[in-house]
């Protein structure tokens, strides 16, 4: 199947993949925890009952660093009382007065939820301990330009067990490293516009140094979070959110434009839950409880389809009208897989397929999972628009066949048995498991010899192929055009036509 990067390859600047928005979360793991930081207050001889005593002269050490901050960089530190006032403007409007050079751009305190402890005596044991506790404190925004990841910002609790979140951008972080290559290259906002040498800038952003963004966040813990020093401990950094984005870019906004209404109103109305879960690497169990839908949007960017699963998005914009951005976007990154060790309770341990640890080492993982994501929804996407391509295919599926004298007779788009069977083979757990005779039995209620007739049928028509050693079949690429070419035929022409 060729995709739309081949199709219009004359009218694309470059394609490019790398991460988007970036938001990491910094824990201090021993005494993230009620009974870590119960065990931290005895090692101290510090009664239970005295940790608001305990925790209160951390809070203004923080304070005293943020106005220290702010009095060194010549900054006002800005109070917010209103909710929903948007940080992002207020930072566009100080780098706009200052510049984009490197240093702390501003510093925003507002009243916030926060992780905390209560002092708790169980009367059943006799045993006195802390209890995890939600409240609300005073937060720090530290916004910087850093040579090494450019714009981004440090939240910081005033109060104990500080959990930092840090925000950073993996399109200005690609950006450094670029500069560093002798690479050169042009941006609007968060996505490049042009690239020199679009090889070796996607190399780079497959080869991102987990090492140094470690070193990084532990150095802007170092700057904006002092009091971690006086508990001797290091801070552990995760994944809170991850986007991964695909920015194909046109030459000229018209090109885009040109096919990106068809792309999307056919999205809209043909992507399915089974689809959504086949995009991000899963099938969609009976059990699953999760939100599985799309949502379609208008920004003053351009229109925007997202498809959800649970914590898990993937979604398509046109960007400034000329860079379709793909991009999936993840809250938890356990929710994908890679082939690694796994500790098991008797300690014990095997090699097997596991959900992804939460640590920022993960991201090297994630970085194909969610690629493999982009591109199994783009190449959904170029089924819509390849017409030439797409008539010949059409004329070969629709017409009969016949093999060692044996007649076998085309698939009618228009047909609703027919259709019944092209969408049955395309169920998100079957583009990745593959499905047996047994399968095609329960779903379509067929017997065995009907159902094996049914899959020679699909096989001498190009639409399904069988797997080395085993009884298991798969979805061709021919196969795949075809079904969504079903699928758009049943969503854009049969259902509104019955509905009149």
């Amino acid at each position: 199947m060729e995709l739309i990067t081949e199709t219009y390859k004359s009218k694309i600047a470059c394609v490019l993949s790398c991460y988007d928005r970036l938001i990491l979360s910094g824990t201090i793991p021993e005494i993230s925890y009620g009974q870590g930081m119960t065990n931290y207050m005895y090692q101290k001889e510090i009664k239970i009952f005295d940790y608001p005593k305990f925790a209160e002269p951390f809070k203004e050490v923080i304070r005293a660093n943020a106005e220290r901050l702010s009095n060194e960089h010549g900054i006002d530190i800005e109070f917010i009382r209103k909710s929903g006032v948007r940080k992002e403007s207020i930072i566009s409007e100080k780098i706009a007065k200052r510049g984009t050079h490197p240093g702390i751009v501003h510093i925003i305190s507002a009243m916030e939820t926060c992780n905390t402890y209560k002092p708790w005596h169980d009367k059943t044991t006799g045993k006195t301990f802390l209890k995890i506790d939600q409240s609300k404190c005073l937060h720090y925004y530290f916004y910087f330009i850093d040579e090494q990841v450019g714009l981004g910002y440090v939240r910081v609790p005033t109060w104990c067990p500080f959990r930092l979140q840090v925000y950073i951008n993996g399109h200005n972080l690609l950006a450094t490293e670029l500069k560093q290559a002798g690479i050169k290259y042009t941006m609007i906002d968060n996505a490049f516009d042009s690239i020199e040498d679009v090889a070796n800038a996607q190399e780079l952003s497959d080869n991102i140094s987990i090492e140094k963004l470690h070193r990084k966040l532990d150095e802007f813990a170092w700057q904006f979070c002092p009091v971690y020093k006086d508990f001797n401990l290091r801070y552990h950094w995760s994944v809170m959110q991850a986007e991964y984005a695909t920015d194909v870019v046109f030459s000229k906004q018209d090109d885009l434009q040109r096919i990106y209404g068809e792309l999307l109103a056919t999205a809209i109305h043909t992507v399915k839950p089974d689809n959504i879960a086949t995009f991000l690497g899963h099938k969609l169990d009976p059990r699953y409880e999760g939100e599985v839908g799309n949502n379609y949007h208008v920004r003053i960017e351009g229109s925007r389809i997202k498809h959800t699963m649970g914590s898990v998005s993937i979604k398509m914009y046109d960007k400034f009208s000329k860079i379709l951005r793909i991009e999936t976007t993840s809250n938890d990154i356990s929710f994908f897989k890679h082939f690694r060790e796994v500790v098991h309770h008797d300690g014990t341990t095997s090699h097997e397929m596991a959900p992804l640890k939460k640590n920022i080492y993960s991201l090297s993982f994630l970085t194909d999972n969610l690629k493999a994501s982009n591109k199994r929804y783009l190449e959904f996407i170029s089924a819509f628009d390849n017409k030439e391509v797409g008539r010949e295919r059409l004329e070969r599926v629709t017409s009969s066949k016949t093999e060692n004298n044996r007649n076998y007779k085309g698939f009618n788009l228009f047909s609703k048995d027919d259709l019944i069977i092209l969408l049955a083979i395309l169920r998100g757990e079957f583009n990745i498991n593959g499905f047996r005779n047994k399968n095609m039995q329960k779903l379509l209620g067929f017997n065995g010899g009907k159902t094996s007739r049914l899959i020679k049928r699909l096989r001498v028509h190009g639409l399904i192929k069988k797997a080395t050693d085993s009884y298991k079949y798969y979805l061709t690429k021919i196969g795949k055009e075809t079904i969504i070419m079903a699928q758009k035929i049943k969503e854009l022409v049969l259902v509104p036509a019955y509905c009149y």
